[in-house]
């Protein structure tokens, strides 16, 4: 007769060993079923993966022109829709009991205007962060956003940079939202055509304009509205890139010793420029063509426009949409049906 105690450890050890053969079955399943999931997904990866460009040779990416990278790394693709996202930059968040309050109504403006939106106040502390990992591919870019010495030109080349890599609005901290976006663009447009939509800042008529502005007509770049990699992003920011790259090499990338301004170098005078190179360009649009982009574009083909202009894919709207209340150049009070942005001007950049 088995003792006792032996038929308690052999019994025990049955059902131990019944325990573990099944708790293998199961993962044994588990495990069948998971390396199914992981091949279907690896497999759309790879059919997705054959549908797009072939992927240069690592070694050779970072040889080829920023430009052509910038294009790789953000596609264009112009019948997505526009990302719902809001993005502006301060010193404070709007949780810190450091901010502003008398930007917080034109902060939570932004949100009422844009309920199902995503709204990020990035702070100046924090922007690096976000280049950091949107371009960790471009360390010239991370050098030249780093290398910059005011806090103006950083905010400058954020909203390109942002803009370029994630889509959406950017605007200013002290920009008030007078209406949604849905209404920036005419309904009679199809949104899938549309991938950039700017404002004019000015349109001086004076003799001396030179004197007030940068260009004869001037884009605003306090509010811009894009999908992400368009090509007038991905130019400006290329050359914002080269330049402050240059500057640093020859030592005047500093406070004092720049060789060029603040708005020629990062404002709206190198974002009107490149608006214009992409308007000219025959790689997007035919001059050759009979349409209404047959002649060069230049400022005549925007001065005193009433009513949203679009040229290919760019919805251009007139002053009186980002500019209304400035009481000269034809821009209209706040009240007009066109008025979207209200800029209050508070050039809070200058006390950086």
């Amino acid at each position: 007769m088995i003792p006792f105690r032996r038929c308690v450890i052999i019994v025990a050890s049955l059902l131990a060993l019944t325990y573990l053969l099944h708790l293998y079955s199961s993962n044994a399943r588990q495990y069948a079923k998971l390396d199914a999931i992981l091949g279907e997904e690896l497999s759309n990866t790879e059919n997705s993966r054959q549908n797009r460009l072939a992927e240069p040779p690592v070694e050779d990416f970072a040889q080829r022109p920023l430009r052509e990278r910038l294009r790789y790394q953000f596609p264009y693709d112009l019948r997505s829709k526009f990302p719902a996202y809001i993005w502006q930059t301060w010193k404070y968040t709007p949780a810190s009991g450091k901010f502003d309050e008398e930007l917080r109504p034109l902060e939570a403006s932004w949100t009422e205007e844009h309920p199902g939106f995503v709204h990020q106040v990035i702070t100046d502390d924090g922007a690096i962060y976000v280049i950091k990992y949107l371009y960790a591919a471009f360390p010239e870019i991370i050098e030249a956003f780093e290398s910059m010495p005011l806090p103006v030109l950083k905010a400058d080349f954020f909203r390109y940079l942002i803009l370029l890599a994630r889509g959406g609005i950017y605007s200013d901290i002290d920009t008030f939202a007078l209406k949604s976006a849905v209404e920036w663009v005419p309904w009679s447009v199809e949104r899938s055509a549309i991938g950039l939509v700017i404002g004019i800042e000015a349109d001086p008529d004076r003799e001396d304009w030179s004197h007030w502005y940068s260009r004869r007509i001037q884009f605003c770049q306090w509010t811009i509205q894009s999908k992400p990699g368009h090509p007038i992003l991905r130019d400006v920011v290329a050359n914002i890139t080269e330049e402050a790259l240059r500057m640093k090499e020859e030592g005047k990338l500093r406070r004092s010793k720049m060789d060029k301004s603040i708005v020629e170098f990062t404002g709206p005078a190198v974002w009107t420029d490149a608006i214009f190179r992409y308007f000219n360009d025959r790689d997007y649009f035919d001059m050759a063509t009979g349409t209404n982009l047959s002649k060069a574009i230049d400022y005549r083909y925007f001065t005193g426009i009433v009513a949203q202009k679009i040229v290919g894919d760019v919805v251009v709207l007139p002053i009186t949409s980002f500019s209304p209340g400035v009481q000269q150049m034809g821009a209209q009070e706040p009240e007009h049906p066109l008025a979207f942005v209200k800029h209050e001007f508070q050039g809070v950049w200058k006390s950086d």
